[in-house]
This record gives C-alpha cells, structure tokens and sequence, in this order.
C-alpha cells in the first residue's frame, strides 16, 4: 500500500479523508496532544485493522473522539455528573472521560463494558469530526514506540501500511490526554497527561459548590 502524506490546506485534502474514512479505510491527522490514527467507530472492521496496523493488542481498548456532545448519547449508556462536570470544565480539551458504553458500539472496541471519549481541541480535527462523526482513534504510531507529532514522524513508523496521513504541521500538545475513569464515585487516573488529579479534583469541588 502507498502512504500519501497531503497537506491540510491542499484543496479537498479533508474531503479525501472523509472519503477514505467512510469507505473503511484508517487515516492519520493531527490532534489537540500527539497525531491520531482513526477510523469510523461504527466499524467494526476498520477498528481490527486499527490493531492490526498498530501491532496493537486486542485487550487494549480504542477511545472515541467526537467533534459535538450531540453525539454522546450513542457513545455513552451513561454519562455520570462527575464525568458530565468533566466534559463542561475540560473539553474541547487533552482529557479522556472512561464511561459505560453505550451497547450498540462496536464489542472490538474495548473487551469491558466502558469506552473512552474524547473531545479534542484543535480545529482540523474538528472539521474532520463534524463531516465523519465520532471517530475510533489511538496513537499515529506502532505499539511500544515514540508517539508521533509530526507528519513525517507518523510516515516514518506506518509507512506502507494506511493510505493516507493528513498533515496539519506539528501538534501543540506533544502528549497523550489524561484518562480518567469516571464510573464510580471518586476520579481515577488511568493514564496521567496533561490534565492533573487536582485540576479534576477542584472541578468537582466547585460542582459541590455550585
């Protein structure tokens, strides 16, 4: 397979992502903290060749971004206050809210009953977001390897194995999002980013507050 990397203010370069995107097919863009390799998340079959192309584990799960809180409640069987104080205090934004799932979400995407979401806050992802719906994504990079900020640097380690990587020139955050579970009664940490233990203590101190 070919890798074309296509620059982001090319003409038609989002809507030849869509295009490959609707059609099954993974592509590779810029985020709010590191790149993203997505696919639709309604897909079953474009969310195994995210773990395959990724080298990635089945056990691990694949988080949603979506571009709108409109559609969270196809992502999402429920959405907790604390998770919903969350979303309103940090998104868009380098946090990664753990939920139950809603049902109807592909059973590949994760092996229990909670997904991740995701609203990120950078304006081509955005654009991408709002013509394609929410997205399944994970790391633009090969499991166990440096995560990917630029173009080049996605091309580098997935060469030859998606079609194409949308370059929006180097990402503003370099890092992951913090995760954090939030289905039960206190927030936990499962991957530690940009987003604090105390700023997400100090959201939920002002909701008890309100």
């Amino acid at each position: 397979m070919k890798t074309e990397i296509v620059s982001a203010d090319q003409l038609n370069a989002v809507f030849k992502a869509v295009q490959l995107i609707q059609n099954g097919d993974l592509v590779a863009f810029p985020t709010d903290t590191v790149y993203g390799l997505g696919a639709l998340a309604s897909d079953s079959g474009a969310v195994d060749q995210l773990f395959t192309v990724k080298g990635r584990h089945a056990t691990k799960a694949i988080a949603i971004l979506l571009g709108n809180q409109e559609h969270l409640s196809s992502l999402a069987a429920e959405m907790t206050a604390m998770a919903q104080t969350f979303a309103r205090c940090f998104w868009p934004g380098p946090l990664t809210l753990v939920v139950e799932r809603h049902p109807s979400l592909p059973h590949n995407l994760s092996k229990t009953s909670t997904i991740g979401i995701r609203m990120p806050n950078h304006p081509l992802t955005v654009k991408l977001l709002d013509r394609t719906g929410p997205l399944a994504v994970t790391s633009a990079n090969i499991s166990d390897q440096p995560n990917t900020v630029t173009a080049m640097q996605v091309f580098n380690q997935l060469q030859g194995r998606i079609p194409l990587i949308l370059d929006g020139g180097p990402t503003p955050g370099g890092s992951p999002s913090t995760v954090v579970d939030c289905t039960g009664s206190k927030p936990v940490i499962l991957r530690s980013g940009p987003i604090s233990l105390n700023h997400l203590l100090s959201a939920i101190s002002s909701m008890d507050n309100d």
